[in-house]
C-alpha cells in the first residue's frame, strides 16, 4: 500500500477526450462543469488522429481546444491529461503552456508524459501521418525528464540560458510573460512504467495513472514512494491521480472504483465521459458520482 494518505477532500474532475465530437460538444460539458461546484478540474488529452471508433472521424488538437475552454470558463482548473512530449519542442510547449495559463487567470494543471506507445496501433499512426520521429522508448524518457527542466526553467528564470542535454539543445532559451501561477503552475506527469516514473519522483507534483486494475495502481504507486525516497523527496509531496471511466448505466460501478482508488491514496480523480454526452451531464457526476465521496 501506498505510503500516501487520501486528503481530507478529494478533488473531482471531468475529462472530455476531444475526438468524436464538435467543439460545441465539449464546450457545452466544460461550460455546465464550470457552474458545478463539486467539478474541480477538467482535462482533455493529447492526440492528432483518433485512438477510437471512426479512425477518420473527427480530432481537435488539445492544446488550441485548450486555450479556447480557458477563455469560456472561470473557475475549474484545467489541463491536458496528458500532453505528448513527442509533439512539441518542450520550450515551444512553455511557451503555449504559459498562454494558457495567461488565458484561464492561473488555472492551469500542466499535465505531460513520454507520448503515445506503440500500442494501440491507432496512436502509433499519428507520427508518420504528421512527419513526426518516434524515438525510442529510453530516448523518449531522457527527453520527458531534459523536457521539464527546461519547462521549469523558462517560467522561472529571468535571464536567458543554454541548455544542451542529450535529446535537446537550446541556445538563448527565455520566456516573457511568465505563467500566472508562481513559481509555475502545477506539473503533472502521466504514466505507469518505472523510468516515467522516476521523472515523476524528480519534477511531478502530481503523478497520473489509468485506473483498470487497483492492485497495479497500487504497486506503482509504491514504486513512486520508493524513488522519492531514494532522492530525498516526501513521496507526499507527488499527489496521486486517477483516470477512471464512466460508465452512465453502471454508476454503482464507478462508484465502487472511486472508492478503491481513494482507500489506495489516490486524492485526485479524474472521471473520463465517454461521448456522446447526456444532457446535464456534470450535473449528474456530481450527484450520482461524487456526492457520495465528499464530506458533509
Amino acid at each position: 500500500m501506498s505510503h500516501t494518505t487520501t486528503p481530507a477532500a478529494p478533488s473531482f474532475g471531468i475529462m472530455t477526450a476531444p475526438m468524436q465530437v464538435t467543439y460545441e460538444d465539449i464546450l457545452a460539458v466544460w461550460r455546465e462543469a464550470d457552474t458545478v461546484p463539486e467539478i474541480e478540474h477538467a482535462w482533455l488529452f493529447d492526440h492528432l488522429m483518433p485512438i477510437g471508433g471512426d479512425p477518420d472521424g473527427p480530432i481537435h488538437e488539445g492544446w488550441t481546444l485548450l486555450s479556447a475552454l480557458a477563455a469560456q470558463t472561470r473557475r475549474l482548473r484545467l489541463g491536458l491529461l496528458v500532453t505528448s512530449n513527442r509533439f512539441r519542442p518542450p520550450a515551444v510547449l512553455a511557451k503555449i503552456a504559459t498562454t494558457v495559463d495567461v488565458v484561464s487567470g492561473g488555472r492551469l494543471d500542466f499535465g505531460i508524459g513520454v507520448g503515445s506507445r506503440p500500442h494501440p496501433p491507432e496512436a502509433r499512426r499519428e507520427y508518420p501521418a504528421h512527419g513526426l520521429p518516434f524515438q525510442d522508448t529510453a530516448d523518449a524518457v531522457r527527453s520527458l525528464a531534459e523536457a521539464c527542466t527546461v519547462i521549469r526553467r523558462l517560467w522561472t528564470e529571468d535571464e536567458p540560458f543554454d541548455f544542451h542535454g542529450t535529446q535537446h539543445h537550446l541556445t538563448g532559451a527565455f520566456a516573457n510573460p511568465k505563467p500566472v501561477q508562481r513559481p509555475h503552475p502545477p506539473i503533472l506527469i502521466g504514466g505507469r512504467s518505472a523510468a516515467t516514473l522516476r521523472v515523476a519522483a524528480e519534477h511531478a507534483d502530481l503523478w497520473n495513472i489509468p485506473g483498470g486494475d487497483i492492485e497495479d495502481v497500487v504497486r506503482r504507486s509504491a514504486l513512486l514512494d520508493r524513488y522519492c525516497a531514494e532522492i530525498g523527496r516526501d513521496p507526499a509531496a507527488v499527489t496521486r491521480s486517477i483516470h477512471l471511466p464512466v460508465d452512465y448505466d453502471r454508476p454503482a460501478a464507478t462508484r465502487a472504483a472511486i472508492d478503491e482508488a481513494l482507500d489506495a491514496g489516490f486524492g485526485h480523480i479524474v472521471l473520463g465521459l465517454p461521448a456522446p454526452y447526456p444532457a446535464g451531464v456534470a450535473r449528474w457526476v456530481a450527484d450520482e458520482l461524487v456526492s457520495a465521496h465528499r464530506p458533509r
